[in-house]
């Protein structure tokens, strides 16, 4: 109520707010050996893991946030989601549903229109491109929108200057990306830490290839504590059952393999 009514009041358009949640385990499983077990149960593009000391990221996701191919920046934000059904029939109706959903569709070009507008702050006038807008993808357990916007690096611009004008990611933010950001800091109640950050790599030639962190478990053995965290597109047309449902779905592979 209170997100929709600083959207009614013209404050933002769209939020993404995300909940964490905490687990206890008296014996933690072996965290590579969960990961492979997740990476089987939802297996996808940008999956990753990664161990820091006793902090170990567990990470399933399906979203890039940001590609450079030789002078070619790339982005494909998600925003959109339904389930995915073993039947290819029904499957193919609830992909047909996103696919015309009037809110989901709102939602997208939202953040395709922010996402635009981050990269033309280091891409040569004119050449930020849409390439692919409102895209049906299947993964394992949901079906997504995804859309493909590029655009060529201006010459001189560093890998910081491009992290410091589309980081963090439209898609786990909001727009407008700065005032929604104060939201975030005053509505969740808890520090995002890894989730809705990135994992990539890049190479010596200066490509790089980074994701979003999402439907990802977090674990720390050293206090047998893990989270995960999950959330949706608030906008004013937001129905509060659907979002949770959809959180539901995002969060299905970490509590398959967590026996929830």
């Amino acid at each position: 109520a209170y997100i929709k009514q600083q959207i009614r009041e013209g404050n933002m358009y769209e939020m993404n707010l995300c909940v964490e949640h905490e687990l206890m385990h008296p014996d933690i499983p072996d965290p590579l050996t969960l990961f492979q077990e997740l990476n089987t149960v939802s297996p996808t593009p940008f999956a990753a893991f990664v161990k820091s000391n006793n902090r170990n990221v567990l990470c399933a996701s399906p979203e890039r946030f940001l590609r450079r191919s030789n002078d070619v920046l790339y982005s494909q934000p998600i925003k959109g989601t339904s389930e995915r059904l073993e039947d290819v029939v029904a499957n193919n109706q609830s992909k047909l549903h996103l696919a015309n959903s009037i809110k989901e569709r709102a939602e997208h070009v939202m953040i395709v229109d922010l996402v635009r507008n981050d990269l033309s702050r280091v891409c040569t006038p004119g050449s930020v491109q849409v390439e692919e807008l409102f895209g049906i993808y299947e993964f394992r357990q949901v079906n997504q929108m995804i859309s493909t916007i590029s655009g060529k690096q201006e010459a001189g611009t560093t890998f910081t200057d491009i992290l410091r004008a589309t980081f963090p990611m439209g898609s786990m933010t909001g727009a407008p990306k700065r005032i929604v950001m104060e939201f975030i800091d005053e509505i969740e109640t808890t520090s995002r830490g890894w989730y809705s950050g990135s994992i990539g790599y890049i190479e010596p030639n200066g490509n790089f290839d980074l994701n979003v962190v999402i439907r990802s478990l977090l674990i720390d053995t050293e206090t047998n504590k893990s989270s995960y965290t999950v959330g949706g597109a608030i906008t004013f047309d937001s129905d509060p059952e659907a979002e949770f449902h959809e959180c539901k779905l995002k969060a299905k592979a970490i509590n398959k393999i967590l026996g929830f």
